[in-house]
């Protein structure tokens, strides 16, 4: 039994026997926005993969509010309002942004509910609201991004899981991304899990950060303290 909102202990995860992360711990309690950060190849995505479902973990347990879930099938942890935002901005390219959106709530029966949802997050996201109709494929890059976190929103989520949700994103747009971050968390209680290179970044919109070497913990703490300690500068904030 878990005590916090949200807790992993001792994760380790392998492909074809070759730990990806080992000894993985997190949590943290109910409304935070917290950051994992570290190299490529960290494990950082593959810690994702364990909380959401999709990679099932060798050794370790997870909780979700109260609730034990790492047995649990992915479909059934995002009726359990855990949804993620994979990287790579996976939209259905021939799918007009309205159908793609809609794809968020195929699971739901609420006709009514999906219908106030929907223009919820059209009035959060003003640009799909104008490219409603276009197919998803013909959108750029930070468009795509919004409409893959609309389509999450769609779910109904109490912990938002983004992974690299900045990658390949002109430095406006990445502002623009992580101001609709917090405004999901501030407006709609929503927790977020947040990976990202863009350290600086992730560090700056989150309240507490996990610092993945080479697939263990190797550092931890309040973000506003780790953007100033001088190992994370020298790796990760350029100094």
């Amino acid at each position: 039994m878990s005590t916090r909102y949200f807790e992993a202990r001792d994760l380790t995860v392998s492909y074809d026997k070759v730990a990806a992360i080992r000894d993985v711990s997190i949590g943290f309690d109910e409304g935070q926005v917290v950051a994992l950060i570290g190299a490529n190849g960290a494990g950082k995505s593959t810690t994702l993969r364990a909380i959401t479902g999709l990679k099932r973990p060798g050794r370790g347990e997870i909780w979700f509010e109260g609730e034990r879930i790492d047995q649990i099938a992915p479909a059934k942890l995002v009726e359990r309002g855990i949804a993620m935002v994979p990287e790579g901005r996976r939209v259905f390219p021939h799918m007009s942004v309205r159908d793609n959106l809609l794809m968020g709530a195929h699971t739901r029966e609420d006709k009514a509910g999906v219908a106030s949802d929907l223009e919820r997050i059209l009035t959060r996201f003003p640009r799909l609201r104008e490219r409603l109709r276009q197919n998803a494929g013909t959108l750029s890059g930070g468009e795509q991004e919004m409409l893959v976190i609309g389509r999450a929103l769609m779910t109904k989520p109490r912990l938002l899981l983004l992974d690299e949700p900045s990658l390949g994103l002109a430095p406006l747009v990445v502002r623009d991304i992580a101001r609709l971050i917090l405004e999901i968390n501030r407006d709609e209680g929503v927790s977020v899990i947040l990976v990202e290179q863009n350290s600086r970044m992730a560090l700056r919109i989150s309240q507490y950060a996990y610092v993945l070497e080479t697939g263990r913990i190797g550092l931890e703490g309040a973000s506003a303290e780790l953007i100033d300690n001088a190992h994370v500068r020298a790796l990760y904030l350029g100094g």
